[in-house]
């Protein structure tokens, strides 16, 4: 059980700290919030495009940064050149503004955990030693606000918020099927390999 809330939990936790679905959300929104504090993402007044896409990864990173704009009093910019009142209605519902034109100084990318362990390794195993900086959570105006989430968390808060997205096969490689069997073998592996590098690195 939830020991906060006492309802059925929705997740469970390496330690085995559970969360209900309420919990699971206000777990998964503050950690976005720390995650832009913590690396200095952004500040008040930013304009911040993003990566657009019907993945989960895509609509949960929207879903979030409506959320963190409302807070933070920055702004989402122009997307690609969309309709934006069109292309992300909940954004106009909810008051957000919107510039029609406007200079954008950051850049959010759906990167993920998962995504960031496997590019990881991959460039150690290559020795593309010189390719590491692009695994930071903030690498010149590309800011990745889901970067200390698994894969499984920010679906699960998909489908929890009821986010539409489309499922996508994902491709995989000889590294990416390498980590995925450690990371069942050894729960929180491709946590501990992003922990490593960030010490390493930021």
């Amino acid at each position: 059980m939830c020991k906060q809330c006492e309802k059925n939990p929705v997740y469970e936790f390496t330690n085995k700290r559970k969360l209900c679905k309420n919990c699971f959300i206000r777990y998964f929104q503050k950690k976005v919030l720390y995650t832009i504090r913590k690396f200095k993402m952004a500040q008040s007044g930013s304009v911040i495009d993003y990566e657009n896409g019907k993945g989960f990864r895509e609509v949960v990173l929207e879903d979030v940064l409506e959320m963190f704009v409302e807070k933070a009093h920055c702004v989402l910019a122009p997307c690609h050149g969309h309709d934006l009142q069109r292309q992300r209605p909940q954004a106009y519902s909810k008051g957000i503004k919107i510039p029609t034109r406007a200079k954008v100084d950051k850049i959010a990318i759906s990167s993920t955990i998962d995504q960031e362990s496997n590019d990881f390794i991959y460039e150690i195993i290559n020795g593309n030693l010189k390719k590491l900086n692009k695994i930071k959570p903030v690498w010149g105006k590309s800011i990745k606000p889901l970067y200390l989430f698994l894969d499984k968390e920010v679906l699960l808060y998909a489908k929890l918020k009821g986010l539409k997205f489309i499922k996508k096969k994902q491709k995989k490689d000889k590294i990416s099927n390498f980590i995925n069997e450690l990371e069942k073998k050894h729960p929180e592996v491709k946590r501990a390999i992003v922990n490593s590098y960030l010490k390493l690195y930021v």
